[in-house]
């Protein structure tokens, strides 16, 4: 006596192939050990620059009452650790770089750090030039803004000839450095300037009009050219 299946009588067999084939293969969801060991590092290298950003903010705190240290990372485009401190002193670009124990060499705007010569001078050079742009733009007068280069580490600091117009410091020196620049801003000056900074429309370039629009030969709705006699 023979019997036949019918698809009613049974499990849907075939919704269950279905879901096996749309199952991720286990194989796929595990991580390489090269991937693994990518993802540690980077995880230990986001705990070393959270940490040099703590000890950084604490150093900058030490500056005094009469400062205002604004976090600048958001707004300057910029990987790196980067603050402004508005003081008595003047304003200037903090860019913060964590060396751990390798030595760092200066050699005027070169910078070698394990053999290799990142261009920390010239980052520092244009967040301090991207930042005095934004905050004249906005207060209608040239403002200047100092760069400052401070390296978070342990490791020996050689300088075998500075870079110019950069201040060279570590992050444990800052508040002594930028105090020692004396008074040049009066308080109310120093709330002015950080209240600017503040502002996230600082940030904002300014709209783009193009030359037609600024430059007119003509006034409003005259369309009339110019004919020879």
């Amino acid at each position: 006596m023979s019997s036949f299946l019918h698809a009613g009588d049974g499990p849907d067999l075939r919704s269950a192939a279905e879901g096996y084939a749309s199952a991720t293969p286990l194989v796929e969801i595990r991580p390489s050990p090269l991937e693994w060991i990518r993802s540690r590092r980077a995880e230990r290298e986001s705990r070393r620059a959270e940490l040099a950003r703590q000890r950084t903010a604490q150093g900058l705190e030490t500056l005094g009452g009469g400062w205002r240290v604004l976090d600048l990372q958001p707004t300057a485009g910029s990987d790196a650790m980067s603050f402004l401190a508005v003081g008595p002193g003047g304003i200037f670009a903090v860019v913060v770089k964590n060396h751990g124990r390798s030595r760092v060499s200066f050699a005027g705007d070169v910078v070698q750090i394990d053999g290799r010569r990142p261009k920390c001078v010239q980052e520092v050079r244009r967040i301090a030039r991207l930042t005095a742009t934004a905050l004249s733009r906005i207060a209608g007068v040239s403002v200047p803004v100092m760069p400052v280069l401070a390296f978070a580490g342990s490791g020996m600091i050689s300088v075998y000839g500075m870079p110019k117009g950069v201040i060279i410091s570590s992050y444990e020196e800052l508040g002594r450095v930028l105090n020692a620049r004396g008074h040049r801003l009066a308080p109310g000056t120093v709330d002015k300037l950080y209240a600017l900074a503040a502002d996230p429309a600082t940030w904002i370039n300014a709209p783009y009009v193009p030359l037609a629009e600024r430059y007119r030969w003509y006034p409003e709705g005259d369309n009339s050219v110019d004919k020879r006699p």
